[in-house]
């Protein structure tokens, strides 16, 4: 039997906890609900009992190595303290390692969970085959990270990776970080909404305002499921998602020449309404993608993506994520075994 680690899901509705072998095989998965109101040392009660249970129930079939956890939020890795997150309210430069390390008596590894997502990509998922790739989720909001040589790239100050916070309308729609125009205000889950909700305000979209009337808990799968009925207000939403997403990817392929870029989260399973128009943005502002991106027999090349296009091999490679909700579990498994 392998070695094993921990890893550790932790988002502001729901903690999820994994016993995972050192070659990848998931052993076991616990999914608990986070009772954030009842404060934090409950909750990390909660989670140390379930790393418990895991290591208890394993410790004759292999040796434990460690656990990581991703969790929301902006986290100084070195020192292991989550400095701010949203989702997590009374945790403000909260040492959350220092804490869950004093309770297990084992090393903890503590990340960003859009980091870990794309670490499990890598690891086991979409990018396995790939040194160097970018992941885009694609929930609430836009979550991002950067793999370079297999690890994960922090930056200066340990935020690289916003890419929810790229801004594609310099005049465009206030976002909660103060700027205006963020990309994750057109092409999340959020956005769908507010996009959804100023159609039926303006009183042109009857399809949309008949579901958000009937519908209590109407959100961006109501608005996905009415695009793919054929409801022309929905399919705008739609459409104009993927040509944010087209303008952002364009900048990234741009700016970071990867070769690969990964996108996930729940929206992800709108990929059929708003990937064409994904791709068609980016083929047209992007002229490292129009010139690397894998043959499409109908497109003809012309000019300067033509003569760079003669000169490169290589291929820009965009696709969905593999693992879905477990790609972070696989992640903050895997961060043990890299440090």
């Amino acid at each position: 039997m392998p070695d094993y680690t921990i890893g550790v899901d932790m988002g502001g509705t729901n903690l999820r906890v994994a016993a995972i072998t050192t070659d990848g095989q998931l052993l076991e998965k616990i999914t608990l609900g986070v009772k954030v109101a009842m404060g934090r040392d409950y909750v990390i009660g909660e989670m140390c009992d379930a790393i418990h249970s895991l290591t208890d129930k394993y410790r004759s079939t292999g040796t434990f190595v460690g656990a990581g956890i991703g969790v929301p939020g902006i986290i100084d890795v070195p020192a292991g303290i989550m400095r701010k997150s949203a989702n997590l309210p009374g945790w403000t430069d909260y040492p959350v390692r220092e804490v869950i390390e004093k309770r297990l008596q084992t090393h903890i590894y503590l990340d960003n969970d859009a980091n870990v997502a794309a670490l499990g990509e890598k690891w086991m998922g979409a990018g396995r085959d790939v040194e160097n790739m970018a992941m885009l989720t694609l929930g609430t909001g836009i979550g991002g990270a950067i793999i370079l040589n297999g690890k994960i790239f922090y930056g200066m100050s340990g935020m690289a990776g916003e890419f929810g916070h790229i801004t594609v309308e310099p005049q465009g729609v206030l976002c909660g970080c103060g700027n205006r125009g963020c990309s994750e205000r057109y092409a999340s889950a959020s956005a769908v909404v507010r996009m959804a909700r100023e159609a039926v305000e303006s009183g042109k979209a009857p399809g949309l305002t008949k579901a958000f009337n009937s519908d209590p808990e109407f959100s961006a799968r109501s608005v996905y499921n009415l695009a793919i009925q054929g409801d022309p207000d929905a399919q705008h939403i739609f459409h104009r998602f993927g040509e944010v997403m087209g303008i952002l990817l364009a900048d990234l392929v741009n700016v970071l020449d990867l070769e690969m870029f990964v996108i996930g989260g729940g929206v992800v399973s709108a990929w059929d309404a708003f990937a064409p128009k994904m791709f068609a943005e980016l083929r047209e502002r992007s002229l490292v993608y129009a010139a690397s991106a894998p043959e499409d027999p109908t497109a003809k090349k012309e000019g300067a993506s033509a003569q760079i296009a003669n000169y490169t091999k290589k291929k820009t490679i965009i696709t969905q994520a593999l693992l879905g909700s477990d790609a972070g579990l696989y992640g903050a498994a895997r961060v043990p075994l890299m440090r």
